[in-house]
Parts: structure tokens; C-alpha cells; sequence
């Protein structure tokens, strides 16, 4: 993979899966999923914070949207109801799941929810192997029929045309505006490191994605940040905000490793163009002082926000770019609460707000942008 690319790396392909439409974060939701912690390695050494920093994601979220959140057994139950009542969360809004998971990152693990010709929801299942890295993801691979059975939507598993089995992705590594066109990384998907589909090709990428998401247009960023065990995900460079319009994280201080990395994104972003054949438009959000742990560079990138109905959460880090930051995001989303959640504890686990969400998406006719 070349960082000297100075033009964007985009395949455009004729739309696929019989009127399929992935649609944009930013449209209505019936619910956001999550999984309240209980893998106490994820976080070693910290764990204790991390359920109250739930409770404050629930608390936010269910201002606004119904929250469904898995729990691992019943003693995760109890506690994860202690924490919500503690932190005041609206409970009518908030419905608990005893489902077993390995990990949290219902990102990753949940399935992605797509629109059908017919103004239905379908939801993606995509084969999940822990990020071509851990070995113990049995129970994270069930998620997306568990979530099927208990929604009543309909589940579709891609296959590979190779007959090789499932279409292994996550969905911290695609990334949409709702009308056709998809960011991802060559660093997640083409290099030879945590392999997700041994032998698919660009084209074979390229093909899944307008057969199951209905994308026409793929535009193929460099990597990802520095940290990101994943090896590349999106979902903490780039995010569209609008149609047509991307935020992506931009490290200004020529040292540091995300800088050059930045710059090949950005450059590939300003030759590029939507699924309408519009320049896309590129804003920069800085990223925060360089958050290490126990001499671990970890993911912090204001990028992993998520946006809920008429709200967007972004990660905080006690930095001065967090106003920025912030303040950027409020002016690309006007009429969106915008609200803070403090992450350094958070992403010691090597994730923030955007990995541990998954948005289940309202049915074609109540779909709409909500301010």
C-alpha cells in the first residue's frame, strides 16, 4: 500500500442487491444497540469505570432513542440495572437482552441494518472472526441472529462467490452517506495483516459492497490511526456528516505517525468524488494529544462519534481539541444536540463510541433525516 497516493483510489460500480440501501447514520433510528461490559481483559487494570461510563452513553442516548443493551448473564443484569438507575437513565427507553458476547463492540460484531426496496429493514450479517486476531469470538458471532430473533427483521448472511464461505467484515471498517457511496481503508481490507477474506481482491470488495449495501461508489482511503488493533477501521479517520461532506481526523504535528498517514487520506478525499458524481467536501478534526497507556499509543480520535436521532456523541479526552473538535461537528450538524463523553478510560479497551454502537435503522417510510 503507497502513501504517496495524491489522487483518491475510487471504483465506482453499478448498483446491486435488488434496490438495497444502506442508509446514513444520521437517518432514523428505531433503537441503538449496545453490550454492557463484563471481559474484564479488555480494559486490564481499569475495568471498574467502565460500566459507569455506560450508564452515561445509556443515559445520553435514551434521551433520545430507545436503547437496547446485551447483557451477559444475570448477574451483568443486576449490576448494569444498578448503574442506570444510578445515573437516572429514562427506563422506559432502556430494555435489557441476557445474550452472551465475548466483547462489547457491537459495532463490529452486530449486524448492519440496510433498507429494501419494499421500505423494509434487513439486517447484514456479516461473518465476524474477532478481527483476524483473537480467538475467542464464538459467542460475539451469534449476536446478529440473536438480534434478528428479537427485532423480527429479516437475516441475510453474504456468502463469497468463491464458495469460500461467509463475507467476513466489521462495521467499524465501512463507512456510508446514504446514498451510494462508501469509505473504507486498504490498511483494513488489502494488506496481508489480520486477513479477513483470504484472496478477495479490490474488485471482490467492491462487488460484495454494491450487492449487499446497494454501494455504486467506493472510495479506498490509505490506513487508519496509529493504535487501532483492528488494523484500520474507518470509523476513527473518516466520517460523512452529510451527503457529500466528510470529517476526517487530521494530526497537524509533523512527528507524529498520524500525520503523514492524514495527509495521504486528505489528499485522496480532495480527488475524490460521491456515487452523484459530486466533489466531496473534506473538513479536518484535529486529533487530541497522543493518548498512551502503560506504553501503549492507543486509538483516541474525536473521528469515533456517533450519531443518534437529533444527537451526536463524540469522544472527549481532556484535551484542549476537544472544544474544537466539538464545536467542528455543531457546525456540520445543525439542529443535533452535540454532547460530550469522557474516553480515556474508555478507550483503553481500544474503542470508543462508534465501535460499541450499532444503530438499528426505522423502516423506509419513517426513515428521515432528524434534526
Amino acid at each position: 500500500m503507497s502513501k504517496k497516493a495524491a489522487t483518491a483510489s475510487v471504483a465506482a460500480v453499478a448498483p446491486g442487491g435488488g434496490g438495497v440501501r444502506w442508509p446514513a447514520e444520521w437517518e432514523r433510528h428505531d433503537a441503538t444497540w449496545i453490550s454492557w461490559p463484563h471481559h474484564e481483559p479488555d480494559w486490564p487494570g481499569k475495568f471498574a469505570p467502565i460500566p459507569w461510563v455506560y450508564a452515561e452513553i445509556a443515559r445520553v442516548l435514551a434521551e433520545h432513542e430507545h436503547v437496547r443493551i446485551l447483557v451477559n448473564d444475570e448477574a451483568t443484569e443486576e449490576q448494569a440495572w444498578h448503574c442506570l438507575r444510578m445515573h437516572e437513565v429514562r427506563q422506559s427507553r432502556v430494555h435489557l437482552h441476557q445474550c452472551a458476547s465475548d466483547r462489547v463492540w457491537l459495532r463490529d460484531s452486530g449486524p448492519t441494518g440496510v433498507h429494501l426496496g419494499d421500505g423494509s429493514v434487513r439486517l447484514v450479517n456479516w461473518g465476524f472472526n474477532a478481527w483476524a486476531k483473537y480467538d475467542n469470538f464464538a459467542a460475539d458471532a451469534l449476536i446478529g441472529a440473536f438480534v434478528a430473533e428479537h427485532t423480527g427483521l429479516a437475516l441475510h448472511q453474504p456468502e463469497r462467490h468463491d464458495g469460500e464461505g461467509r463475507v467476513v467484515l466489521e462495521g467499524g471498517g465501512i463507512e456510508t452517506d446514504g446514498q451510494g457511496t462508501m469509505l473504507v481503508t486498504e490498511e483494513w481490507l488489502l494488506s496481508d495483516v489480520q486477513v479477513r477474506n483470504r484472496g478477495f481482491t479490490r474488485a471482490d470488495y467492491e462487488r460484495t459492497f454494491a450487492e449487499e449495501l446497494g454501494i455504486a461508489r467506493t472510495i479506498w482511503l490509505g490506513e487508519g490511526c496509529v493504535g487501532d488493533d483492528t488494523h484500520g477501521h474507518v470509523d476513527d479517520i473518516a466520517r460523512f456528516v452529510a451527503p457529500g461532506v466528510v470529517v476526517l481526523a487530521h494530526e497537524e504535528y509533523p512527528a507524529d505517525e498520524n500525520h503523514a498517514r492524514s495527509l495521504d487520506n486528505l489528499a485522496r478525499l480532495r480527488g475524490a468524488t460521491d456515487a452523484r458524481g459530486e466533489p466531496i467536501r473534506t473538513v479536518t478534526l484535529p486529533y487530541p494529544r497522543a493518548v498512551v497507556m502503560d506504553g501503549t499509543r492507543l486509538p483516541a480520535s474525536y473521528a469515533n462519534f456517533y450519531m443518534a436521532n437529533g444527537l451526536v456523541i463524540v469522544p472527549t479526552f481532556n484535551d484542549p481539541n476537544d472544544r474544537i473538535a466539538m464545536n467542528t461537528l455543531a457546525e456540520l450538524v445543525p439542529g443535533r444536540q452535540v454532547v460530550g463523553i469522557h474516553a480515556v478510560d474508555l478507550v483503553w479497551g481500544l474503542g470508543t463510541l462508534h465501535c460499541l454502537t450499532q444503530q438499528q435503522p426505522s423502516a423506509k417510510g419513517r426513515a428521515r433525516a432528524h434534526a
